[in-house]
């Protein structure tokens, strides 16, 4: 009976390995030496004006869900253009429902003022 349980804790075994392993070798082997240099701003050359974890306005989350819908839009658009003569009237009007459906909300979120920038 346990026996057709080993590989899944094989499985879970080899995983955790992967995932845990690399993370204990990487802090025994690396040196550790840090330094004035090391620690100043790298990324843009100058220091922070305020902290990292600061409040972001929702409108960034609200963009960038929009940016996911229309996104999934257009792969859901290039299949279905492929496909199109195979799957016929059907496919086509279940397409247009799905884009008109998209279109609804893009609108609502237009008139609701969620793309202006003030």
């Amino acid at each position: 009976m346990l026996e057709n349980y080993f590989p899944i804790l094989m499985f879970i075994l080899v995983g955790l390995g992967v995932g845990i392993g690399p993370l204990i070798l990487g802090k025994l082997v690396s040196p550790h030496k840090p330094d004035a240099e090391k620690n100043s701003p790298y990324e843009c050359g100058f220091e922070a004006f305020e902290d990292a974890r600061m409040k972001f306005d929702v409108r960034y989350y609200l963009v960038a869900i929009l940016f996911i819908l229309f996104d999934l839009e257009i792969a859901f658009l290039f299949p279905w253009a492929v496909v199109l003569p195979d799957i016929g009237l059907f496919g086509f009007l279940a397409m247009m429902v799905f884009l008109f459906i998209l279109v609804v909300g893009f609108i609502y979120e237009w008139k609701k003022g969620a793309l202006e920038w003030d």
